[in-house]
């Protein structure tokens, strides 16, 4: 008798991301989320537009295009989604190896996006800046 594939689960994800350097686990609008030195990386899809067993990951906008387009099947985007660097994954579809350089990738790109607002503070030291509402 053959066991059918589910996918991977957020179990596999922090496994995977367990071999990450700065990786540790947290929460994220009241979801499981992997995050680099307090800032998210990746968690599980809370608004309800994503289908069930899907990570959000974020990525550069051109990144995240690249990779719907190449694989519409595993990675997807909901109108919600759309404003944030970040992509949808179905767990369901994607495999270890992959799920790997994705959050390498990932890690990647918080680690630079926070290096750039670190500049980007210290050049506007004493001035208050207006929250985007995100």
């Amino acid at each position: 008798m053959s066991r059918r594939y589910t996918g991977l689960t957020f179990d596999d994800v922090r496994a995977i991301a367990a071999a990450l350097p700065g990786v540790e686990e947290g929460k994220a609008w009241g979801v499981p989320a992997l995050k680099l030195r307090g800032t998210m990386v990746a968690c599980m899809a809370a608004h309800k537009s994503a289908e069930p067993n899907t990570l959000v990951v974020r990525l550069p906008f051109d990144q995240r295009d690249a990779i719907i387009a190449d694989a519409p099947q595993t990675y997807y985007l909901k109108p919600h989604y759309e404003a944030y660097a970040s992509v949808l994954v179905r767990l369901s579809k994607i495999d270890r190896e992959a799920l790997g350089d994705l959050l390498q990738a990932s890690c990647r790109y918080v680690e630079a996006t926070a290096k750039k607002r670190t500049r980007r503070s210290a050049g506007a030291a004493g001035v208050t800046r207006r929250s985007s509402g995100r």
